[in-house]
């Protein structure tokens, strides 16, 4: 046997390197079976680590240490989760490009940018405007899109849209105006937007009577004030057209606007409006078209709106007319085109229904095409509304010989 060393070394290991640059020894675990390397052992106790080492102990589960030093049988299991049975999915309709006997002449996407003015940058109209709320019992989705014709030629859109909320908590009234421009006119786009911020204007000054007079249901004083608002609006219009030396038929515009209350008890929704479009309702999985027709319109005289009668109540006459043809003068200015009737609605939603207003660009569409009628009452017919994206897809479902602008705003009721 050799000579026993008077000092046993200690295992080699590579040396630790503290954060401050110095080294430092590893640091061995301690264990039953491993002797403490700073004290020598005895010699029986060498002498027999040298005969025969020690027989290794199989380890045990309740030795094993477990996530976060946790020992005990369920130390190294994972937690266990319960299966949860999976529901399916609510069978929806699935997105179309279009409707119809067969796809449309132009592409769906933009294909051409309209000339630009680098000293006129204000007068670019995007392709595309997206809105949405949620206010009481109802929640306001809009969109107003370029058609698919003016994309292809590279032309504005015609058509402007105006959302705009007077007023805070339950006394506020939203308003959404949407008009369309003069078709083949180089200002049509200008004429929109002109319109819709008149309009605008106008019912943001008076929104505190207009929102008291729909919590009272004061259909009549709603009728005249709404109908004195949009023929001012429409006036300022014309005027803008004889300062531009433009005739009146050729910067003129659509008008129709839709008053919401925030109040979630009060479901009234009044509709106003000139010229052409659509007013539409889905209820019970049915579209319905509500558009007012213009015999319906007829009520009392509104001022500023029309002419004065020939005479009073009382046998008055309140002109002179002696019989003697005056012939026309050339300073006169020419007589003014027919003006567009009138339109106003008021109706008490029920919860569940769909209100859509639209310009003629969507409301052809929909009348003459049965299965986009379908297809959106499968679409909208859900118990919450669609996202502001989705909304976007479902009005671009596009419809061979329609390829006009399209402005929708529709409301859901909870």
């Amino acid at each position: 046997m050799p000579p026993r060393p008077a000092h046993v070394p200690p295992p080699s290991a590579a040396p630790t390197v503290h954060a401050d640059g110095a080294a430092a020894p590893l640091t061995v675990p301690d264990s039953p079976a491993a002797p403490d390397a700073a004290a020598a052992p005895s010699a029986p106790a060498a002498a027999s680590s040298q005969a025969s080492p020690a027989p290794e102990r199989a380890p045990d589960a309740r030795d094993t240490p477990g996530p976060r030093g946790v020992s005990g049988p369920e130390a190294g299991h994972p937690p266990t989760v319960p299966a949860l049975p999976a529901l399916p999915p609510t069978p929806a309709p699935a997105l179309k490009d279009y409707v119809g006997s067969g796809p449309p002449t132009y592409d769906p996407e933009p294909t051409a940018l309209p000339p630009a003015d680098p000293d006129e940058l204000d007068d670019l109209v995007p392709d595309t405007v997206l809105d949405g709320a949620r206010y009481g019992a109802c929640a306001l989705r809009a969109v107003s899109v370029r058609g698919d014709s003016a994309r292809y030629r590279g032309e504005p859109r015609r058509d402007s849209l105006l959302t705009a909320r007077f007023g805070t908590g339950e006394h506020a009234l939203i308003l959404v105006a949407m008009a369309t421009g003069a078709r083949a006119t180089p200002g049509a786009h200008r004429a929109a937007a002109e319109v819709c911020q008149w309009i605008g204007r106008a019912v943001g000054r008076s929104h505190v009577r207009l929102a008291e007079d729909i919590r009272a249901a004061r259909r009549g004083d709603l009728k005249s004030g709404l109908h004195r608002l949009t023929d001012r609006s429409l006036g300022r219009l014309r005027a803008s057209a004889a300062e531009q030396g433009l005739q009146p038929e050729e910067y003129a515009a659509t008008l129709r606007c839709l008053l919401l209350p925030a109040d979630p008890d009060c479901r009234t929704r009044v509709f106003f409006g000139v010229g052409g479009g659509g007013l539409f309702r889905l209820r019970g999985g049915v579209w319905r078209d509500i558009e007012p027709r213009v015999g319906e319109v007829a009520g009392e005289p509104v001022v500023g709106f029309g002419s004065l009668p020939a005479e009073t109540p009382e046998g008055d006459r309140l002109t002179m007319d002696l019989g003697v043809a005056t012939p026309p003068s050339p300073y006169d200015p020419a007589p003014e085109p027919p003006r567009e009737p009138f339109r106003f609605r008021a109706s008490v939603a029920r919860p569940g229904d769909t209100l859509l207003m639209c310009t003629a660009g969507f409301a052809d569409p929909l009348r003459g095409e049965p299965e986009l009628s379908a297809y959106l009452t499968g679409r909208w017919s859900g118990p919450t509304p669609p996202g502001l994206a989705t909304f976007l897809a479902d009005t671009q479902v596009r419809v061979k010989g329609y390829a006009d602008d399209r402005t929708a705003a529709a409301v859901w009721e909870a």
